[in-house]
């Protein structure tokens, strides 16, 4: 995306937290596209027949960004940040939904062998990688947030690093160590440790 698609993202941001409306109109079909794409590459690692569909989990994505229209939108990247907590909020809420409805179902250990393709199939690793990412928050909170821009918004080393302002080697190297981290963390749980 160019600098000046960017800005202009930004402007339609800060415009539509100013109120207007239109800036919604116009900046939907601009960011929709990537929204999408995003939001596929998520829902493709989800098992086959989940109830929750690419254009269900942007529909929810949109309804939970109208109500957060009083954001101070910093850039084009704080609100693909924004979008991927918020989808990561949404298919924990589905997973936890799934779950409650099944009455449990233990947790299952994710492979967090090969980037971005991070998730299994079950709503448990869902809620795993969620659990573990919380855990190691409170540790780094960045090589938190690598996982979850990469593992919930689905985006590049690149992105990533662009979101966060820091290099794409340190991106990279923070995603290998969360990676071994959450393994481990994850495999622990799944003993019984």
């Amino acid at each position: 995306m160019s600098e000046v698609a960017g800005n202009e993202i930004t402007e339609l941001l800060q415009a539509w937290r100013g109120g207007d409306e239109r800036a919604l109109d116009k900046l939907t079909p601009r960011v929709y596209g990537e929204l999408h794409q995003a939001a596929r590459r998520c829902m493709r690692k989800e098992r086959d027949g989940h109830t929750l569909q690419t254009t269900a989990l942007i529909n929810e994505l949109y309804l939970r960004l109208s109500d957060l229209k009083r954001v101070d939108w910093q850039s084009r990247a704080h609100f693909f940040a924004l979008c991927a907590r918020q989808m990561r909020r949404i298919l924990t809420d589905e997973a936890r939904l799934r779950q409650t409805e099944k009455r449990g179902g233990g947790a299952y250990v994710v492979s967090l062998d090969e980037a971005p393709e991070v998730a299994s199939s079950s709503h448990a690793d869902v809620l795993a990688v969620d659990d573990a990412l919380k855990a190691l928050a409170l540790i780094d909170d960045r090589k938190s947030r690598v996982v979850e821009l990469r593992f919930f918004g689905g985006l590049s080393v690149e992105e990533t690093a662009e979101i966060l302002n820091v290099s794409p080697d340190t991106v990279a190297r923070d995603w290998r160590l969360a990676k071994a981290w959450l393994l481990r963390e994850m495999s622990g749980k799944a003993d019984g440790s």
